[in-house]
């Protein structure tokens, strides 16, 4: 890179600066002085990660967080099979593009249960266009067919099997994506799709693991089996 080349990178961000303070004086004014709200829109969390979001969790202890919602869609032996980094959007946002994707990327899939945060009715009903089983509770008061849909054996079972996802959320996070180092929108993108790949190397893994044990139990069995008769003839 030539000298002239950084000379105006470093202008230009200079420049992105001088309007960062320029626009936080105006809020100060505006919040302050005048006593009126900002709206949420027009907030910017961090001069330096600019995709940073404010984030309502809902949950006691941890009501808000900032950063960048993720998410993702794990299927039965705890493979990680497609994520998506949410810009500015919400739940309710994701449930479609995200099992079409999957969809398409393994025909196969035929279920897949949610949390409430992704249920619409409009959601419901394309869900049940591309998978067979939809397992999508309603927000707020359940009632009529909703109530029986949600009462039923195959409804209560297979949201049993949704609390395992928390745990693919768990390990991410306790494998470093609690905190990403790397700057930037495209590195924050970069950063969750190496820790969904380093997830699915670890179950892998741990299947090949737990393989190689029973595979060593099963030598051991037939080994002591094959002493102990060994025994029996010499005596």
């Amino acid at each position: 890179m030539k000298i002239d080349e950084k000379v105006e990178i470093k202008l230009q961000k200079i420049e992105e600066y001088i309007k960062d303070v320029e626009r936080q004086n105006d809020q100060i004014k505006i919040r302050v002085l005048n006593e009126e709200t900002i709206p949420h829109e027009e907030k910017v969390f961090s001069i330096i990660e600019r995709h940073t979001e404010w984030i309502n969790k809902g949950k006691a202890g941890v009501p808000v967080e900032l950063g960048l919602r993720v998410c993702v869609l794990e299927e039965q032996h705890g493979f990680i099979l497609h994520h998506m980094v949410m810009e500015k959007q919400t739940d309710d946002k994701v449930a479609l593009p995200m099992v079409e994707e999957a969809k398409r990327r393994f025909p196969n899939l035929a279920s897949c249960s949610f949390d409430k945060g992704f249920y619409t009715p409009e959601n419901r009903a394309k869900l049940g266009g591309l998978i067979e089983g939809v397992i999508l509770p309603k927000k707020g008061k359940v009632t009529g067919k909703d109530l029986e849909l949600e009462s039923s054996d195959e409804f209560i079972q297979e949201r049993t099997k949704h609390a395992a996802v928390e745990s693919a959320i768990n390990a991410l996070e306790n494998h470093g994506l609690d905190r990403c180092p790397d700057h930037g929108i495209e590195g924050f993108k970069r950063y969750v799709a190496l820790a969904v790949l380093g997830r699915n190397i670890q179950i892998l893994g741990h299947i090949v693991q737990q393989k190689e044990l029973k595979a060593e139990k099963r030598r051991q069995k037939v080994k002591k089996t094959w002493e102990e008769k060994r025994n029996q003839r010499v005596a």
